[in-house]
């Protein structure tokens, strides 16, 4: 019995260490709101990816509307041949538009 006693001892310290990592990781994995902008296009098709290959998007999400609410900070978030990413804040989740339909930077 007293070889399982260091063992549990062991086991204890990393669970106990554990709980410590994860009640710091949140502050450490904080994701940056990107700069509040608006699509400045009539409409802009949204993408969900973009491939080296073709070069360009791939797989359709969904068409913006002039005004949509929408998220992007130059030079912190990719532009890829005129492509940049956004965050959409209506369904909040991210894509691909052209990147001249992004303007009304901090407008709302």
């Amino acid at each position: 019995m007293t070889r399982k006693a260091p063992l549990a001892l062991a086991v204890a310290a990393l669970t106990l260490g554990g709980v410590t990592l994860a009640a710091g990781a949140p502050a450490a994995t904080a994701v940056e709101v990107p700069t509040h902008a608006i699509n400045i296009c009539q409409s802009a098709t949204m993408y969900e990816n973009y491939n080296f290959s073709i070069p360009g998007p791939v797989t359709y999400m969904r068409t913006l509307g002039y005004g949509d609410k929408i998220g992007h900070t130059p030079g912190k978030h990719p532009v890829y041949n005129g492509w940049a990413s956004i965050q959409d804040f209506g369904p909040n989740d991210w894509g691909f538009i052209r990147e001249e339909c992004i303007g009304g930077y901090n407008s709302w």
